[in-house]
This record gives C-alpha cells, sequence and structure tokens, in this order.
C-alpha cells in the first residue's frame, strides 16, 4: 500500500518548521562567535583586526562583529603564557598599518626587537588598530581588549578622533548600538546629541534572515582566512599611491571651527577617562601620535591636511594640562617623524618612520614595564 503525500500539507509544514526555527534564532546571542573560528585552529590568526573593501585581492573585508573579528585575530591563540608580558596597541588606521605588511607595523617591528622586561618575561605586543577615526570606536575595540588580560595598553590617537560630532558615525560604533549605549550609560559619556547614527535593530533583525549579512560576513571571513594563511596578504599594496599634501589652500578651519578657541566641550575628552575606568588597575599610556609637518604652500597656517596650527597647538596644550589634572600617562611624540616619512597621509608612516617610532616606544615600554 503506497503512502500518499499531501504536497501542500508538507509544504505547510516545512513553513512552519521554517518560521519557527527563524524566529527560535532570535534566542542567540547577536555575535557570529567568539569562539567559532577557523583562525587560530586550522588557519593562522590574523595579525591585526580585519578590514577591508577588496577581499577578493586582499583576502580581507570589513565586518561589524567585534567577537568575530577578535577572534579571528593571534590574541585569541589560546591562554596566555606565564612568560608572556602582554602589550596591546589601540588606534585608528597609523597603528594598523595602512600600505605596511604585518610585520612592517609599529607592533611588528617592536616584536621584532625581542624586548623582555625586569622579570625576564617575553615582550609581545598586540596590534589592535583598526581604520576610522574615532575615540569611542577605540573604546569599543579597548573594551573587548581587556578580556585577553593585558598587561600595558598603549593608546596612540590624535586631534582628529576627538570631535564629539565623530564618536558615533564610525561604521563599526554605529553597526554595535547595544554595545555602544552601554558604554554611554555606563559612562555618562555625553554623545546622545548624534545618537540617530546608531543603527536601531529591530525584532526581525534578530532573526536568522534579519542576521543574514553578519552571518554571510563571518563565512566570508573564515573564507579569505585560507588565502591569509597561504599568502599572508592582507590589504592591498599598490606600486604608487598618492602622497599625503603638503601644499595647501589659504584655510584655517578645523571642523568648521575657527580661531581662537577650541570649543572644549564639543571635544570627547570624557571618553579617555572611561577607558580609564575600563582598563581598572592595567596601565594606559596615551600617545599622541606622530603627524606629518608640512614644509609647503602655506604650511605657515596649516601642520597638515587635518590640522590648521591654532588648532592643533591648543590641542597639544589642552591634552597636556588634562593629563596633569587627571593623572593620565601622556607621552607626545607628535613631532618625530621627518615629513618625507609618511605616506599617503597626514598620519601614515612609512617602514622607516615606524621604525624610529618602533624605537622610541620601545624605550617607553621597557620604561613603563619596570615601574
Amino acid at each position: 500500500m503506497s503512502l500518499k503525500i499531501n504536497p501542500w500539507r508538507l509544504l505547510l509544514k516545512a513553513g512552519i518548521l521554517f518560521a519557527a526555527f527563524n524566529f527560535a534564532f532570535t534566542m542567540l546571542p547577536t555575535s557570529s562567535g567568539n569562539s567559532v573560528s577557523l583562525y587560530n585552529n586550522l588557519v593562522p590568526g590574523r595579525e591585526r583586526l580585519p578590514f577591508g573593501e577588496n577581499p577578493t585581492d586582499a583576502y580581507n573585508l570589513s565586518l561589524f562583529d567585534i567577537d568575530a573579528m577578535f577572534a579571528s585575530h593571534i590574541i585569541s591563540d589560546g591562554l596566555k603564557s606565564e612568560n608572556e608580558y602582554r602589550v596591546v596597541i589601540v588606534g585608528d588606521s597609523s597603528v594598523w598599518g595602512t600600505l605596511l605588511r604585518p610585520e612592517e607595523t609599529l607592533s611588528g617591528q617592536l616584536n621584532a626587537l625581542n624586548l623582555t622586561n625586569a622579570d625576564g618575561k617575553n615582550i609581545q605586543t598586540y596590534n589592535l588598530g583598526y581604520p576610522t577615526i574615532s575615540l569611542t570606536k577605540d573604546l569599543l575595540v579597548l573594551e573587548k581588549a581587556m578580556e585577553y588580560k593585558p598587561d600595558l595598553v598603549i593608546w596612540m590617537l590624535t586631534l582628529e578622533s576627538l570631535p564629539a560630532d565623530k564618536q558615533l558615525t564610525a561604521p563599526l560604533v554605529s553597526h554595535n548600538p547595544v554595545r555602544v549605549r552601554r558604554l554611554l550609560a555606563d559612562y555618562e559619556l555625553k554623545l546622545e546629541f548624534n545618537s540617530d547614527a546608531l543603527t536601531h535593530p529591530t525584532f526581525w533583525d534578530t532573526t536568522l534572515i534579519g542576521r543574514r549579512r553578519s552571518l554571510a560576513d563571518w563565512s566570508r571571513l573564515q573564507f579569505y582566512g585560507v588565502m591569509w594563511g597561504i599568502t599572508g596578504i592582507d590589504q592591498l599594496y599598490p606600486e604608487t599611491y598618492e602622497p599625503a599634501k603638503i601644499d595647501f589652500e589659504e584655510d584655517n578651519l578645523f571642523h568648521d571651527w575657527a580661531p581662537s578657541e577650541l570649543p572644549l566641550e564639543e571635544l570627547a575628552f570624557p571618553v579617555i577617562g572611561a577607558a580609564y575606568s575600563i582598563a581598572g588597575n592595567v596601565p594606559l599610556i596615551l600617545v599622541n601620535e606622530p603627524i606629518l609637518i608640512s614644509d609647503g604652500v602655506y604650511s605657515d597656517i596649516r601642520y597638515n591636511y587635518f590640522y590648521p596650527r591654532w588648532a592643533y597647538d591648543q590641542y597639544r596644550n589642552v591634552f597636556s594640562d588634562m593629563s596633569l589634572e587627571n593623572d593620565w600617562v601622556y607621552y607626545d611624540y607628535w613631532d618625530i617623524i621627518p615629513v618625507d616619512e609618511f605616506t599617503n597621509s597626514a598620519v601614515h608612516l612609512s617602514v622607516a618612520g615606524e621604525e624610529i617610532l618602533a624605537d622610541i616606544i620601545s624605550e617607553m615600554i621597557l620604561f613603563e614595564a619596570a615601574r
């Protein structure tokens, strides 16, 4: 006796099962996976956080899942050794290393020095820089980095990361609204005036269908990890590029602000205070990163594309004063790199420029590690 199957009933049951699975998916964490990753297992961990717009050529891509990003990084490769003194460096694309291979970046060159602290522990440095300039973006990265038990945190920053209207517009920030709103509440950060920049996930966004983009990005990151493991390539390395500007118009504005004083209430210095709270007992060092100092047309008005002299000079004075008032550990290395050791931006260094910086930062690490 043959069993007769009603296709309409079968289709209805399949639809009900799919709907049930789809909405049951909302009970799962929104992260793709802190622990589920090919990296540090079947393929080596990346030496910098994933970022890229040309994945088929660079074997890298940008995504917004912070847990998945860290799971792909070499810092997630097992437990911290008892013989390791762990240093993490947080910052923008200058730390991440635009146009530089992993071993040429600040962290790469520091590791090549084979430093040890006073107790004989190996000083291992991890590159946790991420392109886009925003203190709040760095705060997100720092909060996650603290799960990996660093002994020292170095935060490379610059004036361009401070304007309050930039804090929530960085893609990594705007696509992590739950994390960001919790940080804003926990540390009483008054950045709500542009909170519309944050995405507003709906219930549908938490379903399987709603999360298909993030899951697809996670899958692609795993796929490109195989090519990263084979080639070591994680960004495009063009033979030529547009060099950083050294000639300017007669313009002294900074973010539509004219001389003579920076509006401190519109600069996100309180985010730095929140970072110290997150770091807790772990030493946190602030470094005003090197900038290009132009000698071209109207260089008497502007240091570079980002900064008119009046604004940057005030920023340095204010930062120094606030560091003293708040007991922040602050180093100012703004002018240590020659103009010809910058590449395609006023904050991106050449290999030789990174070597100069690494020599100075290594001395700073040894000093701070001995305190």
